[in-house]
């Protein structure tokens, strides 16, 4: 098998795809994707988020909940909701987050192309992995799948510079697309299919030439496709279970934005002493402004209700291509050290808040009382998330955080 084929996809009948596109399953929480749905009986939050159609108390991992997903989307292909192409096609599919977004100041573009990526390659390595899965979240995935006989959660990937794949996937994207979305959150979501069998061909040989992909973004979904995979075919069921769902965007392209923390205590330690400890490891600059990082190294951090600027020391930089991330180098050098925080997992003293929020957000949880201080982090860079893949390695957790966010129920791929 290829190292990408095209698919059946199953999607949006005309005119439907403004009615069923939702956030990605795991951006919400129940409560959020019961708003998000209301009054909106084909959103495709009743296929990723059932327990919204189930009283509130109801577990999100019973059995009831997966098969309610099952009903729900039975529901959409009896009332021809949810339509299924009639050969395998590839679809371009572009990302546009206006600049007011994230505060960037310019629309971030990117496009890429959606295909069914090949488990044998993921479970051989060739489609890399930069994080670890926990057993339940894959789980969650496998039972999901099962039940639909589907996987409509797509696995964001990344391919290396290719001049060529990025010139065939552009002339895709050229028309009037076939599904045309401007989601709640101002994200514009296009879709256009390839049917061309010349086309569809140059692409699959393209890709295949590739020495790798890389996963930016659903690595239990990918972990819960091999095992779906693998279950049947011990069950002696070989079939498009073998592949599984992915977009795949130029790395070049793709938008990762800074993964700050916030703490909820100084560990006995006052502000003063704390720029004292820091001193050690990092040149200290006080601002009277927000300190948003500009380049790898260098940290903004806001402490009673005060901004510094902390530079790390460039001796204190390491060449390992996990030890020299800058969630690794404030991780051993105040996290652990100064502030007694060694498992990021589970030491429920700090929390995570994504670049999307702006800085604004981590001055307001340090002055409402509820952290104590918080660290402003350069973007985590695609090159540097290719490196560790390359090296077998893992990054810590909490890393990167990609934006913008691609859509459920767009294209979703149905295993025969």
């Amino acid at each position: 098998m290829s190292l990408i084929q095209p698919f059946r996809g199953l999607r949006p009948a005309a005119g439907q795809a403004s009615a069923i596109a939702a956030p990605p399953y795991d951006v919400l929480s129940s409560d959020e994707a019961r708003t998000r749905a209301a009054g909106k009986p084909w959103s495709f939050l009743h296929i990723s988020k059932p327990e919204i159609d189930l009283p509130r108390d109801t577990d999100p991992y019973a059995p009831e909940v997966y098969a309610k997903a099952a009903a729900n989307l039975r529901k959409m292909l009896d009332a021809d909701i949810l339509v299924r192409d009639s050969a395998p096609c590839y679809y371009a599919y572009r990302l546009t987050m206006p600049g007011a977004i994230g505060e960037s100041g310019e629309d971030h573009v990117q496009t890429g192309i959606v295909a069914a990526a090949n488990v044998a390659d993921y479970d051989s390595n060739r489609i890399r992995k930069h994080e670890f899965t926990r057993p339940d979240k894959e789980d969650d995935r496998v039972r999901q799948i099962e039940a639909l006989n589907a996987q409509t959660g797509p696995v964001l990937l990344a391919y290396p510079t290719s001049a060529t794949a990025d010139a065939l996937i552009d002339a895709i994207a050229r028309g009037t697309p076939d599904s045309d979305v401007t989601a709640d959150d101002g994200i514009r979501h296009q879709i256009w299919v390839l049917a061309d069998p010349a086309a569809i061909a140059a692409i699959t040989e393209t890709f295949s030439a590739m020495k790798a992909l890389y996963i930016a973004d659903g690595h239990h979904r990918s972990a819960a496709a091999s095992r779906v995979a693998a279950a049947r075919h011990q069950q002696g069921r070989t079939n498009s279970a073998d592949s599984f769902l992915a977009v795949i965007f130029p790395h070049h392209q793709m938008k990762i934005l800074d993964y700050n923390r916030v703490v909820k205590d100084l560990r006995g330690l006052d502000a003063a002493s704390l720029l004292q400890k820091l001193s050690g490891a990092f040149s200290v600059e006080a601002s009277a402004q927000r300190v948003h990082p500009s380049r790898p190294g260098e940290f903004g951090m806001y402490l009673a209700g005060k901004w510094h600027r902390l530079s790390i020391k460039p001796a204190l930089v390491p060449q390992d291509p996990v030890a020299s991330l800058d969630v690794s180098l404030l991780s051993d050098h105040v996290l652990g050290p100064l502030l007694g925080i060694a498992d990021l997992r589970r030491d429920k003293r700090i929390d995570f808040v994504g670049g999307i929020r702006g800085l604004a957000e981590l001055e307001k949880r340090v002055d409402s009382g509820e952290m104590a201080v918080a660290f402003a982090l350069h973007p985590t860079r695609m090159d540097q998330l290719m490196a560790v893949a390359d090296s077998n390695e893992v990054m810590p957790p909490k890393s990167t955080w990609f934006e913008p966010k691609l859509a459920d129920g767009l294209v979703s791929h149905v295993l025969d």
